[in-house]
């Protein structure tokens, strides 16, 4: 997939773009279509100049919200007013490319454990699909059930592991019919001239509104669930019996919790995460259709 903005005929070696750069690099196996919105959407004057002026006053903001659920942890609770107030948002200001990750997440979330799942032998584990297509599905409770979702995978398949003495382990042939290898279809997003704000702008932005409308339980099981993406790996390394996609997870582990208010950057980060290893998953899929060696480092491997 290929853009005007990132066109090698305009490199220009005493002048070269960082963001061509990032473009052209290959290091990291993410979709073309996930990896050409993010770098749109540095490029943006919203990320370059609006994100650092809001953002001082979200922290604040932030500061607030924390000490008012200090009094009142479980009130208010406005869940729905929340995935309203998320999906207005999005519609009005959020540019296509910002809208396009964010849809895109809760397919890419849904698969991957949908592929641990496929790949973990007999056990029972119920999540809630997520696969909006449209702005406005948002508003049916896809945020917090996103969240709901790995924190019950987790827990259900150790369940049922630990029950069979047992763990995850190497599959000679692994599932990969949960993995898309084709782009995800999204209904036409909004663009019109409010639609300018960036996505890590929209995600500073919301994060506190989060804190805000949901029990602070809530809150904190979304932050916890941004630093699950190495748990992720693990699993999926177990299954794959290799350990190189680790090096795309950046999070951290769970083990050691952040701050809460590190949560919009890490939601970013989330989203890279989770990017790579669909994208890695896709690489292998692709790979073993082909009747190549699962992994592309080793060509001499057994197939």
């Amino acid at each position: 997939m290929s853009d005007p903005a990132f066109d090698l005929a305009g490199y220009d070696p005493r002048d070269p773009d960082p963001w061509l750069a990032l473009y052209l690099d290959q290091g990291m196996p993410l979709a073309p279509e996930a990896k050409l919105a993010l770098l749109k959407g540095n490029r943006t004057w919203s990320r370059r100049w609006l994100f650092p002026i809001v953002r001082p006053a979200v922290f604040a903001f932030f500061i607030l919200v924390k000490i008012a659920r200090g009094f009142s942890p479980h009130h208010p609770n406005l869940n729905g007013a929340l995935h309203r107030l998320i999906h207005w948002g999005l519609r009005t200001f959020a540019t296509p490319e910002a809208n396009t990750l964010i849809l895109r997440h809760f397919h890419i979330g849904t698969e991957l454990l949908a592929f641990i799942k496929a790949n973990a032998g007999p056990v029972e584990v119920e999540t809630v699909p997520l696969r909006p297509r449209r702005l406005k599905e948002l508003e049916d409770n896809v945020f917090l059930q996103h969240d709901l979702n790995i924190f019950n995978f987790i827990i259900q398949l150790n369940a049922a592991l630990r029950a069979q003495h047992r763990d995850l382990e190497p599959v000679e042939a692994p599932d990969f019919s949960a993995i898309s290898d084709e782009p995800i279809e999204l209904a036409p997003l909004p663009r019109g001239r409010l639609n300018f704000v960036d996505v890590q702008t929209a995600i500073e932005i919301y994060t506190p509104l989060y804190a805000l409308l949901l029990p602070r339980s809530d809150f904190v099981r979304a932050a916890q669930s941004l630093q699950l993406d190495e748990t992720v790996a693990i699993y999926i390394g177990k299954i794959l019996g290799t350990d190189y996609h680790m090096a795309f997870i950046k999070n951290g582990h769970p083990l050691v919790p952040l701050s809460t208010l590190q949560a919009g950057y890490r939601l970013m980060m989330h989203g890279l995460d989770c990017e790579a290893l669909h994208g890695w998953l896709t690489l292998l899929k692709r790979r073993q259709a082909a009747g190549l060696p699962l992994d592309p480092r080793n060509p001499l491997a057994e197939r």
